[in-house]
C-alpha cells in the first residue's frame, strides 16, 4: 500500500477497501452456504453413492438402482428395526421408498457437470 497524504485520497482508499471487504464477505457467505449444502445427510449419501459408482465403475442404471434400494432398506432397518407393529412396518416401508427415491434422483451438481 502506498502512503496517502490527502483526505480525498484517504476517503477514496477507504471506499475501495470497504467494497473489497463486502465482496470478500459475500464470497465467504457463498462458500459457507455451499459447505452447509454438502454436509446435509442426503447429499452425503448421494456423494457417497456417486463415489462408489465411480470407483467400482458402475455405469448402468441397474447397478445404481440396486445401490439406491439397498440404502433405502438400510435406512428402514436402522430406523424401524425388526418390529412386529403394523404401524412401524408401514412407516418403515414409506421411509424406505422416500430414501430410495431421494438417493436415486440426480442432484444439481450432477446436472451442472454433465
Amino acid at each position: 500500500m502506498e502512503t496517502v497524504y490527502t483526505i480525498d485520497s484517504l476517503n477514496q482508499m477507504i471506499e475501495q477497501l470497504e467494497i473489497r471487504q463486502d465482496a470478500e464477505w459475500c464470497a465467504i457467505k457463498d462458500e459457507i452456504d455451499e459447505i452447509k449444502d454438502n454436509l446435509k445427510p442426503l447429499n452425503l449419501i448421494r456423494n457417497t453413492v456417486e463415489e462408489i459408482n465411480e470407483t467400482v465403475g458402475f455405469k448402468s442404471n441397474l447397478a445404481q438402482s440396486a445401490i439406491s434400494i439397498g440404502i433405502g432398506y438400510l435406512a428402514k432397518r436402522f430406523v424401524v428395526g425388526k418390529s412386529t407393529s403394523t404401524f412401524k412396518n408401514i412407516f418403515g416401508s414409506l421411509l424406505q421408498l422416500v430414501v430410495t427415491n431421494l438417493v436415486s434422483k440426480p442432484h444439481e451438481s450432477s446436472k451442472e457437470e454433465a
